[in-house]
């Protein structure tokens, strides 16, 4: 009896403790489906948005031009520069203002700001004064991609000749991916096939029909150390800017008459979109690229956007868009509607400013200021 009674207590002590794993098994799956469910989002093909903009190894992808240009309304793919403000405010003190970063400390961050800004120490912040910051914030991504330049330069170069050929960086390229620099350098150099797959191979073209468009006449087929910087920074040349622009007039342009109309600007990608979370982000995108090209881009609102206009749209250093971007800029938290704006307004609207959110932005601002 005690035998049988013991039996029947191991069966039933094991049968609960699978029943809790299965349970557990379970639950655990459920968990990873709903995690993959809500991560999925229907969006246009290489969304800049959600692209990594700081590469795990900066050494590994120094040589090749950088998806994000920083200071630059639209990103090379032709999306929007969803950190446009921001980098046009804080310019290399971005990384300062970080969402984890101590609010009062912030807070201190974008007084000192203000009081920048603010020239004539009227304790406001004009048009004017906001255009002069905005060119003077750009002028630094202008200079930091000047000094990444030089280090990415020097990579390419290894005979330090103060020139590079189109072979020498096509050494250094597969390289980066992988492939054994001295058998890709003599390959080259015996004019033999290279073996690379589709996707680098179409990496590769794109990257050769832009170095030449970099090549400044008379075309040597050789880059020096400017022309390098125009080659990963189009917007440090009026030639390669005009060339980045085609590139995107020429991925959305439907109907192939090298303009673009709202609808062709707006348009989706094919697919289907999923769930209501994904239909949400897509109407925010489609939204924002509406207002961009109805208010800013179309100058002359002929509801027609021109090679011309996209171009002057995308040039980080006119003066006229900067003037233009700053009064966007006070429109948004001036809320006293004096075209101006005061300390109070920029802490509270500061997550447009910076991207991090103040709390209790107005605890004893004038006793800090």
């Amino acid at each position: 009896m005690f035998q049988q009674l013991f039996v029947t207590f191991i069966r039933e002590t094991m049968f609960n403790r699978r029943r809790s794993q299965i349970i557990r098994m379970c639950a655990s799956t459920l968990a990873v489906f709903v995690m993959l469910a809500l991560n999925v989002q229907a969006r246009p093909a290489n969304m800049s948005a959600l692209k990594d903009k700081h590469p795990s190894s900066k050494e590994d992808n120094e040589i090749l031009p950088p998806d994000h240009l920083n200071g630059v309304k639209m990103e090379m793919d032709g999306h929007l520069n969803k950190d446009f403000h921001q980098e046009v405010f804080l310019g290399k003190e971005m990384e300062e203002f970080e969402e984890d970063s101590e609010p009062r400390r912030n807070r201190k961050k974008l007084i000192e700001i203000f009081t920048k800004v603010d020239i004539n120490k009227d304790r406001s912040v004009s048009a004017k004064e906001m255009q002069r910051w905005i060119m003077e914030k750009t002028e630094e991504h202008f200079q930091e991609a000047v000094r990444e330049n030089k280090l990415s330069f020097r990579a390419v170069d290894p005979d330090q000749d103060g020139h590079v050929t189109w072979d020498e960086y096509r050494v250094k390229f597969l390289a980066s991916k992988g492939f054994n620099e001295k058998e890709v350098a003599e390959k080259i150099k015996n004019n033999e096939e290279l073996k690379v797959d589709e996707e680098t191979q179409e990496v590769l073209e794109s990257l050769k029909d832009r170095w030449f468009q970099a090549d400044n006449p008379p075309a040597d087929q050789l880059l020096n150390e400017e022309e390098f910087l125009s080659f990963l920074h189009p917007e440090h040349s009026k030639g390669m800017l005009r060339y980045m622009v085609k590139e995107i007039v020429r991925d959305l342009d439907q109907d192939g008459d090298g303009k673009l109309t709202l609808a062709e600007f707006i348009s989706l990608p094919m697919g289907t979109v999923e769930n209501q979370q994904a239909q949400d982000i897509d109407d925010d995108w489609v939204r924002e690229r509406k207002k961009e090209f109805e208010e800013v881009i179309d100058s002359n609102h002929d509801t027609i956007v021109t090679m011309e206009e996209l171009e002057e749209y995308m040039d980080p250093m006119n003066e006229y868009n900067a003037l233009n971007e700053a009064k966007q800029m006070i429109a948004v938290a001036d809320e006293n509607q004096n075209h101006n704006l005061e300390l109070e307004e920029i802490l509270k609207y500061s997550e447009y400013f910076t991207g991090s959110k103040l709390m209790d932005y107005a605890r004893n601002v004038h006793e800090e200021f």
